[in-house]
């Protein structure tokens, strides 16, 4: 992957012939300072400016899209996973298996390093608290273990570590992070918390960059609540640096407003968690505080979509975000299709989780579960993201989910909810700004963010695989392939 920072004034310009854009063969395209300024048939392509060198690219008739963006992750938990053991399924479906897990990674480090989980099931292992982790750790337990839920929203810390956040932050601020935090259980302190994890600092974000590119992302919308002005400049720098090479939109309520079109501000994420769900006027309170900013409410439930919707339509404004709308049946779908808001879902955990709604979903609300086509049906934006690291990284697994939607074992979900192969490359082709807005396209004028794959559409379309991204550029510099 190239280390060149996207914006150098000195990268080359590009010329790709024989492609496939807009839905035409044999085309060829022009990019010059990271913009496309010609797309069209090779016989009316105009001179170019000449001031600096041009490189040709043989398309070989592979199709060049837009880049793709992912419209909600979670960059710098994406990184910290790379630093973490996973102690939930698939590695660990037992609690033996957790024991051993949770025993043989504390024991690799010194007393008083800080160990990361991530992954905890409870519908496997069972709920856990400081003593239970203490049980299972037994003579490691003096290292300071924190236990990540699946969702990503809670934390479980054992008695050494619930011991180091309280000399680190104080018993009254560990108290003010929720009901549960003297038993080690903390749910949505993230920001809360930080300043306890010692010496950990930012994981670096060039393997993600890494990673995106390698699957044609070029934009992504970073969706963690607790985002401020120090996540900000981590991001910054690393887009400066080249180890982050895509355009990046943040939602945390704090996150400052920013400068420049490779990072931008979006909506304020609000969260719903289950078991503490605001009041009506309290919702409402909060989108109205964010004013023309908008805001981004994570629903996973049909109570926090309703609730949601009606906070939405008393607050006015927007345009808003729903992310997940997880549990979405008619008569909600009929509530937010009145709204100015946007749902952004995760196709991709039809394939990640399909199995275990399944078999735990209450019947009633497994025909309603991230609906796809019911949405655009409604007239509802949709666009597509991955929760990453929370689902499935992989943009063309998510849309093969979108078309075929079965689940890791083969069964069916949702089927009256599947989308064409066009339909779902499209939730994935909105500007960061406005998700579902009109798609981006290979036109002049446009930046050149471009995934350019192996074959054609029409046979790309069959197969919907990350492999047949050959490269990826952004602003015209190649961060993948070639």
């Amino acid at each position: 992957m190239s280390r060149l920072p996207v914006a150098e004034d000195d990268s080359v310009d590009l010329l790709f012939v024989d492609v496939e854009a807009e839905g035409r063969p044999a085309q060829c395209v022009r990019v010059e300072h990271g913009t496309v300024t010609y797309a069209g048939h090779p016989d009316e392509l105009p001179p170019g400016r000449g001031s600096r060198s041009l490189v040709e690219i043989d398309g070989r008739g592979g199709a060049l899209l837009p880049g793709l963006h992912d419209h909600h992750l979670h960059l710098l938990a994406m990184a910290a996973l790379e630093q973490s053991i996973s102690c939930g399924p698939p590695e660990v479906t037992s609690r033996s298996e957790l024991e051993r897990c949770l025993r043989g990674a504390a024991a690799q480090v010194p007393p008083g390093t800080w160990v990361r989980f991530v992954g905890h099931d409870e519908t496997v292992v069972g709920p856990l608290d400081a003593p239970s982790l203490d049980a299972l750790l037994g003579p490691v337990s003096d290292r300071p273990v924190r236990v990540q839920h699946r969702s990503g929203h809670q934390w479980t810390l054992n008695s050494s570590a619930l011991f180091q956040v309280r000399r680190e932050l104080g018993d009254a601020a560990v108290e003010a992070l929720g009901p549960d935090a003297r038993r080690g259980v903390l749910t949505g302190a993230d920001a809360g918390l930080r300043a306890a994890w010692g010496s950990d600092g930012w994981p670096p974000l060039e393997g993600i960059g890494c990673e995106l590119a390698r699957r044609g992302v070029t934009g992504v919308t970073d969706a963690t609540v607790s985002t401020t002005a120090e996540e900000v400049r981590a991001f910054n720098a690393a887009q400066q640096s080249g180890a982050l090479p895509q355009q990046v939109c943040v939602l945390g309520w704090a996150a400052p407003e920013v400068d420049g079109d490779r990072l931008v501000r979006g909506p304020a994420k609000v969260v719903l968690q289950e078991s503490a769900l605001p009041s009506l006027d309290e919702l409402a309170d909060a989108v109205f505080a964010a004013g023309a900013r908008g805001v981004a409410v994570h629903c996973v439930s049909r109570e926090a979509l309703v609730l949601a919707a009606a906070a939405l339509g008393r607050a006015g404004g927007g345009p808003h975000r729903i992310e997940h709308a997880s549990v979405a049946p008619p008569e909600v779908v009929s509530l937010v299709a009145a709204l100015p808001v946007t749902v952004v879902t995760q196709p991709g955990f039809v394939i990640a989780h399909g199995d275990r709604y399944l078999a735990e979903v209450d019947a009633d609300d497994r025909p309603w579960l991230y609906r796809l086509a019911g949405w655009q049906a409604a007239g509802v934006p949709l666009a597509g993201s991955s929760d990453a690291p929370f689902g499935p990284l992989d943009p063309w697994a998510a849309m093969r989910a979108a078309v075929e939607r079965h689940t890791a074992a083969g069964a069916t979900l949702g089927p009256a909810e599947a989308l064409s192969p066009e339909a779902a490359l499209g939730l994935y082709l909105g500007p960061l700004e406005d998700p579902a807005g009109p798609r981006r396209r290979v036109v002049a004028g446009e930046p050149a963010d471009l995934c350019l794959l192996r074959t054609g559409w029409t046979e790309a379309r069959a197969s919907l695989d990350a492999g047949l991204v050959r490269a990826t550029y952004c602003r015209g510099v190649p961060v993948y392939g070639g």
